[in-house]
């Protein structure tokens, strides 16, 4: 029969579309695929990852962990090895795939029926079928905005993924230093803690021969308990710093990772203010992306526009009716837009519009403001500093005199153990504000866009250089 080679050929039609469809492969989260992706990259691996580093900010950098991770590695390592960094960008296979959804065009839709006499005068007739074929014309009309929209989006993403993993590599670098610091503090808490030691075991002695009393042996035992207390609080917030570093980077908690020696740079000590404040809408990402974002939803707000126009379908109809009248034709559907004229669409894309502006302004302020504010605070830090390394010298010269004065019989045990514990917690205090502008060159490095890398130790020390 005719009628039935056509619809067998009709039939069949769909299932060789589907041939060409994507097929599904599972993809189980088994402890083996989880050890497998949590497993911290090779050196070698992460040496070779480094050399190729693209970022707008970031450039590559050897990695080299022999000599100790500088707070430059260990923010590039944290960019290439940190777990939470491949979520973010996963979003980059979202948003390239969302472009391609824009540009596609919708299929069209072909119908068939097929009316069988079933009763009544039925004689002389014959099976009657129709088919028809129609198509959206209207998604051509957004299609330029959408694709326009999902180009933007798509780079908006790609500078917000590139923003979170210049925050993870200033973390990182935060993070460093603070552990660098905590462990300088270790160093020298445990000078004095040796000092105290020896000055009580000077102390104890002199009480069992009469010449010292029970009141400087008191005095000895709490500066040295006092001492202790500080080292311990001191290596406990060393290892605090150094297990966030370690989840920063993707290294394992057990992971020792030693520090490398390093010299503060010069053109940290006078931040200007103006130059860090120009081009600040360019450098700093999550304004770029936000300016991209704005452009993409600009794109929305005009698909919007667009999509009032009543939808319009055209084809082709072809059909057969029970007295074996062939009929062959155009097919219109032209949507009447009574109640819906996408409104509500239309007032969406406005009002986030607006959103994005307003978020991009907010942003913009806070940053200058951030920058501005971080200046000052590291030019009052400096200005501390100062002021502790002369009032240490004037302390230290202070300690040497009854030192000397204490061999003599010219001055007593407690006020040369006094001086002595006004001299470590005068170091400890510089130690601290040495942590304190560290702390805030990365803040306000963060807050700008602004990258200095730290030289090493080994290198040529420029003039001016503080070294810790």
């Amino acid at each position: 029969m005719i009628w039935q080679k056509k619809w067998s050929r009709i039939w069949f039609a769909p299932w060789l579309l589907l041939l060409s469809c994507a097929s599904y492969h599972p993809r189980p989260i088994t402890h083996e695929s989880v050890a497998k992706a949590l497993a911290p990259p090779s050196e070698k691996t992460l040496r070779v990852r480094a050399s190729k580093l693209k970022h707008p900010i970031l450039k590559p950098l050897p990695i080299n962990l022999s000599d100790g991770a500088s707070p430059d590695e260990a923010a590039v390592i944290a960019v290439l090895a940190n777990p939470d960094l491949q979520v973010v960008r996963d979003e980059e296979d979202i948003a390239s795939a969302q472009l391609m959804e824009a540009g596609l065009l919708p299929n069209p839709q072909l119908s068939a029926s097929l009316e069988v006499p079933a009763g009544g005068n039925t004689k002389g007739t014959i099976n009657a079928y129709g088919l028809q074929l129609d198509w959206n014309i209207n998604t051509l009309l957004t299609r330029n905005a959408r694709v326009s929209g999902a180009k933007a989006h798509q780079g908006a993403v790609n500078l917000s993924i590139a923003w979170k993993e210049w925050q993870v590599a200033e973390a990182a670098r935060l993070h460093w230093v603070r552990a660098f610091w905590f462990g300088k503090k270790v160093e020298l808490l445990e000078k004095s803690v040796a000092g105290f030691k020896k000055n009580l075991e000077i102390t104890q002695k002199a009480v069992k021969i009469g010449s010292k009393t029970g009141m400087a042996l008191a005095a000895a035992k709490t500066s040295y308990e006092k001492a202790r207390v500080a080292l311990s609080t001191a290596k406990e917030h060393y290892e605090q710093e150094r297990l966030t570093l370690n989840r920063i980077m993707g290294l394992p908690p057990s992971r020792l990772l030693p520090f490398q020696d390093v010299s503060i740079p010069r053109t940290w000590l006078k931040p200007d203010v103006k130059k860090l404040l120009k081009n600040l809408e360019e450098r700093r990402l999550d304004l770029a992306a936000l300016r991209l974002g704005y452009k993409s939803q600009e794109e929305a707000v005009r698909a919007a526009i667009l999509s009032q126009f009543p939808r319009i379908g055209i084809g082709i109809i072809h059909a057969r009716d029970t007295d074996n009248v062939v009929t062959t034709g155009p097919a219109l559907t032209l949507e009447i837009p009574l109640f819906n004229r996408h409104q509500g669409e239309i007032a969406l894309a406005r009002a986030t519009r607006k959103k994005l502006f307003d978020e991009y302004l907010s942003r913009l302020y806070h940053a200058r403001a951030t920058i501005v504010s971080l200046s000052k605070q590291i030019h009052a830090t400096e200005s501390r500093i100062s002021d502790l390394q002369k009032t240490i010298k004037t302390q230290q010269a202070l300690v040497d005199l009854y030192r000397n004065a204490l061999k003599t019989g010219n001055a007593e045990i407690l006020t040369f153990v006094q001086a002595q514990i006004e001299l470590s917690s005068l170091k400890q205090a510089l130690v601290d504000q040495w942590r304190d502008l560290s702390e805030l060159r990365i803040g306000l490095e963060t807050a700008s866009g602004w990258y200095t890398p730290f030289p090493s130790k080994t290198s040529a020390t420029r003039k001016g250089d503080i070294d810790p």
